[in-house]
């Protein structure tokens, strides 16, 4: 059997669950948001709004679930060279990857992640649109572990 063929048999996992749904083919990020004031969190704030001009309660109710915007543009980029250290679980041998910041315009957020793996710093420029996709992180005996990623639009 094929290293795909494997990869196909296994159970996909988020490597963090509940940040991320990659749900009918969609990819977007879980977070909540402010019913009073309009406020996105991500990752997800279950306390209180933690925005100084919400007229809301503060003991958490007015927080309900909330999926960001699943396109945004890049606001910064930057390719990581070495091996980051535990809890992140890397390839072996550990292979570099570009980090992309982008500003999802509804939320006025900018969010970290990593580009696709055929991205490199020299295929992207701030302003750039780019929308989330679910890619592998890392792969063990029992599972394939993802994460959202950006993915440059044409």
């Amino acid at each position: 059997m094929s290293d795909t063929q494997q990869r196909d048999t296994k159970a996909r996992r988020p490597a963090v669950d509940g940040w991320f749904t990659a749900a009918d083919g969609t990819t977007r990020l879980l977070g909540t948001r402010c019913a009073s004031c309009g406020t996105p969190y991500f990752p997800r704030n279950e306390l209180a709004c933690r925005n100084p001009g919400c007229a809301g309660p503060k003991d958490g109710s007015e927080l309900a679930p909330y999926a960001f915007s699943s396109r945004g543009r890049v606001w910064s980029y930057t390719d990581a060279r070495y091996q980051p250290p535990p809890p992140y679980v890397a390839a072996d041998p550990f292979r570099p990857f570009t980090i992309v910041a982008v500003e999802l315009e509804a939320e006025r957020v900018v969010v970290l992640g990593q580009a696709v793996p055929d991205v490199t710093v020299d295929d992207l420029s701030v302003g750039m649109e780019v929308e989330l996709t679910e890619g592998v992180l890392f792969e063990d005996d029992e599972a394939v572990h993802t994460v959202w990623m950006w993915r440059p639009l044409p």
